[in-house]
């Protein structure tokens, strides 16, 4: 049996943090400017960007763009909070998708 935590640890979150590592790509940071502005290790963000991990969910287009303003957001330095703005697209996610609150 799949928790719904479990899922939002091993899939959700990844997914997320791929994605903005992606849309950062997209705006010309380096993968070590990506690390550090996403606090995470440069091979991390090498696997996000090669679609080794956190490519399992698809999002929405309401996602996608709460994705998209966060990484200009992040680009900008115009983000204090990172890990509260990421909880925000994951509770934006859980509100329209039941695949984060029920199981598969």
């Amino acid at each position: 049996m799949k928790l719904p935590c479990q899922m939002i640890v091993w899939d959700v979150l990844p997914a997320i943090r791929a994605a903005i590592a992606e849309e950062l790509a997209n705006c010309g940071l380096s993968q070590q400017e990506i690390a550090k502005e996403l606090d995470m290790a440069p091979s991390a963000v090498s696997q996000y960007l090669s679609k080794k991990r956190g490519y399992k969910i698809v999002f929405e287009d309401n996602i996608k763009e709460s994705i998209h303003v966060l990484a200009q957001d992040i680009k900008d330095k115009r983000v204090e909070d990172l890990p509260a703005r990421i909880c925000r697209i994951c509770m934006q996610m859980r509100e329209e998708d039941e695949q984060c609150s029920h199981q598969k």
